[in-house]
């Protein structure tokens, strides 16, 4: 099985009661499960109380770090369906606790007013190499426990315009452009197209309020951790073409870094929008823990 069937098939939550999905955990290196699986599992298990409607915006805490060698449960609250909009919530718990809670909202095809920002003027993606490929040229720097799960093959491939130094980091400005598609043919299913959505989301944007401070998630003092996640979907996906992700930070203050996206296809069109706040700090001591606390 291919990495992007099993990404799909891992996004896939399974039905255990009403309202109640069981998604499994993937580790990808992160300490913790990665921010856009439980996102994607989320608007996953929203989705099966929903029909005919498709996800317009979500709004996301992530309250605990979850345990990548146990899976997820998600509670879907029913909170209203009316002529136009549905909205749900989704809490996503393990070992009985909230580790993460969601409110998404699904709108019926409407025609309306049409407007948009312009994509930015920026190369495009043939030519460049990808972060996986970047990573392997420099996988002997990579902590050995740590260098099969970065430098294994991807569902996404995502391609860096002026990409960091993750080993030799310097200060510049926190702005910063990726491409990225998925690896195979994605099926023409607008909420699995959301749902990956999502899930490439989460990826690089937290690091982007690092940028003016010369540092990298490669730093064992650093702590660096999504807080919450909005998203905006303005109009279709094709998760198989490239997309541009243009990323800024307009702020890091009181241990928290702001982050903001826009992803367009590679038409100029622009398909969503993204804001996310993390935690980003020096700490004392390295965490020895394998669990989070």
């Amino acid at each position: 099985m291919d990495v992007l069937t099993k990404l799909i098939e891992l996004l896939a939550v399974e039905a255990v009661e009403t309202n109640v999905y069981l998604g499994q955990s993937q580790d990808l290196g992160f300490k913790a499960v990665f921010g856009g699986q439980v996102l994607g599992q989320s608007i996953m298990a929203a989705k099966n109380t929903v029909e005919g409607r498709v996800p317009h915006s979500l709004h996301a805490y992530f309250l605990r770090p979850g345990w990548v060698d146990e899976p997820i449960f998600y509670e879907v609250d029913m909170i209203r369906t009316g002529a136009s909009f549905t909205t749900r919530r989704v809490v996503a718990k393990q070992g009985g606790r909230a580790i993460f809670n969601l409110a998404v909202s699904f709108q019926k095809p409407e025609e309306g007013f049409d407007h948009q920002a312009e994509k930015p003027s920026v190369p495009g993606p043939d030519g460049l190499p990808s972060e996986l490929e970047l990573l392997r040229k420099v996988q002997h720097k990579i902590p050995e426990k740590l260098r099969d799960k970065f430098t294994c093959d991807r569902p996404i491939e995502i391609r860096v315009l002026d990409p960091v130094d993750n080993f030799r980091p310097h200060k510049r400005p926190a702005k910063k452009y990726s491409w990225f598609r998925a690896v195979h043919e994605v099926p023409n299913d607008p909420m699995i197209q959301s749902a990956l959505l999502a899930y490439a989301s989460d990826y690089g944007l937290a690091t982007t309020a690092m940028l003016p401070h010369g540092v990298t998630f490669f730093d064992p003092s650093i702590q660096i951790a999504s807080i919450d996640h909005a998203m905006w979907f303005h109009r279709p996906i094709n998760m198989s073409d490239w997309h541009l992700y243009e990323k800024d930070s307009t702020s890091a203050s009181g241990g928290r870094g702001f982050n903001r996206g826009s992803i367009y296809s590679q038409d100029g069109t622009l398909v969503a929008s993204v804001a996310q706040e993390s935690l980003i700090r020096r700490r004392e001591k390295p965490q020895v823990s394998d669990k989070p606390i």
